[in-house]
């Protein structure tokens, strides 16, 4: 049980990440603000560190991870553009992170709850994600 739950975590985070990561890509041209800019561009690091550990931690129980689903990645990249499209601006940006950050955080917190069983290790690197979402939402707040 505890692999098993180790794995399911581990790829929810997989999923986690790659959907942060897509997100501030759909948006980053769009950014107006230097301080916003270096905000992402921060996350977006802290991100693939943990992702490269992350993926080192799949490999050992020879998985691939998961993919976030298309349906909600579809449905980020809707959201995105119609909102950008009506306004282009630092506010609309940090209020679709913001938004994302929340659905991540929630996520996150309910598969963390799910897989008690994961190893440790797996899940710190979940809370380590959450605190990456929460720290990026707050940074946010300034640009809102």
């Amino acid at each position: 049980m505890v692999e098993q739950d180790t794995v399911k975590l581990l790829r929810e985070c997989d999923a986690g990440i790659k959907m942060g990561v897509t997100s501030i890509h759909d948006v980053y041209d769009h950014v107006r603000s230097q301080k916003m800019r270096d905000c992402l561009n921060a996350c977006k690091d802290e991100h693939d560190t943990l992702d490269k550990e992350l993926q080192e931690l799949l490999g050992k129980y020879h998985d691939e991870g998961k993919n976030p689903n298309p349906i909600a990645k579809g449905m980020s990249w809707m959201k995105t553009n119609v909102k950008l499209g009506m306004d282009n601006s630092d506010n609309t940006i940090a209020d679709l992170m913001t938004d994302g950050c929340d659905m991540g955080i929630k996520s996150l917190n309910r598969y963390l709850n799910q897989y008690q069983a994961a190893d440790e290790k797996s899940k710190d690197i979940c809370k380590r994600l959450i605190k990456l979402e929460e720290k990026l939402r707050v940074q946010m707040q300034e640009f809102l």
